[in-house]
């Protein structure tokens, strides 16, 4: 998990993928963070994104660097507790000005279980469960 972590922060932007009813959607993220040995990412409640992971936790991200892709595909799962979102927001100094660990609308989700691929046009895809 932690190669995977070290890969999305450096590339600093990846895209979460999520399905709303039979319709993919797609957008671009930039928060990670490693909390009580589990992937978390953040967005807000009020969000499309949130309510698309509520209806279908599924989800799975991409991200390229250096002739190198990630793809993770899993479960994302709520954790409401202050402790977890004051952990990542604290990666994140310019997300405080919008999100706080008291804040309802601030959501951290981690993944239950994952599939991270990392693959490259020049050799054989490596997998890593977590």
């Amino acid at each position: 998990m932690d190669e995977v972590f070290d890969f999305l922060k450096a590339c600093g932007t990846y895209y979460l993928a999520t399905v709303e009813g039979d319709q993919p959607r797609v957008r671009p993220f930039g928060t990670i963070d490693i909390f009580e040995g589990k992937l978390y990412i953040q967005t807000g409640r009020t969000k499309n994104v949130s309510r698309q992971l509520q209806q279908n936790p599924k989800a799975e991200l991409c991200a390229f660097s250096k002739g190198t892709w990630l793809r993770v595909a899993g479960t994302l799962r709520d954790d409401p507790r202050p402790e977890a979102k004051a952990h990542l927001l604290a990666q994140y100094p310019g997300l405080q000005s919008r999100y706080a660990a008291d804040d309802p609308d601030t959501q951290v989700l981690y993944f239950e279980t994952a599939e991270a691929t990392f693959s490259s046009f020049g050799g054989e895809p490596r997998t890593v469960r977590f």
